[in-house]
């Protein structure tokens, strides 16, 4: 009786400390971006976040994940009264059936980086966290929605009359 005794005492407390410990809660770092302003010559203001080793990479994954959003995901409007953008390309097989095009528009110095801006990054409350490896960092990037949707049409990819 003694050693079930002890046997349940020390199961219980090796699971009662394999409970213990830090615990990260992975919805800060899935934020989606959020639509906070727009212009009448088709640029947009868009809040994103992503996660990265450091500032440099960070810097383009979020130029980079703007306008992914842009082309085939869309975007949600912060509670600011601008309506949320709707996906420039609405063909669900765009990706796959286009994917030497994006593999070139998506590179490293490709046709992406001429649409975007990231000069509110110091501006706006830029906010680093360190969790191990990663940097989390939130951004403020400029996207010009109106000369992706005319490269993306003189391309060949979206029509350009219709229901685009």
């Amino acid at each position: 009786m003694k050693k079930i005794t002890l046997y349940v005492v020390l199961c219980t407390l090796v699971l009662l400390s394999a409970g213990c410990g830090s615990r990260h809660s992975q919805v800060y770092y899935d934020m989606p971006s959020q639509l906070l302003s727009s212009t009448y010559e088709g640029v947009y203001v868009v809040r994103t976040q992503v996660r990265s080793k450091d500032a440099v990479t960070a810097f383009y994954d979020a130029q980079r994940k703007v306008v992914k959003e842009i082309i085939f995901d869309g975007i949600k409007a912060a509670n600011n009264g601008v309506s949320d953008l709707k996906p420039l390309c609405l063909d669900m097989n765009a990706q796959e059936k286009y994917e030497d095009y994006w593999n070139a528009f998506f590179r490293d110095g490709g046709p992406w980086k001429e649409f975007t801006n990231y000069s509110k990054r110091r501006v706006v409350t830029t906010r680093y966290e360190r969790d191990g490896r990663q940097m989390i960092e939130t951004g403020t990037v400029t996207v010009d929605r109106a000369g992706i949707k005319k490269k993306l049409q003189e391309d060949g990819i979206i029509p350009k009359e219709g229901r685009y």
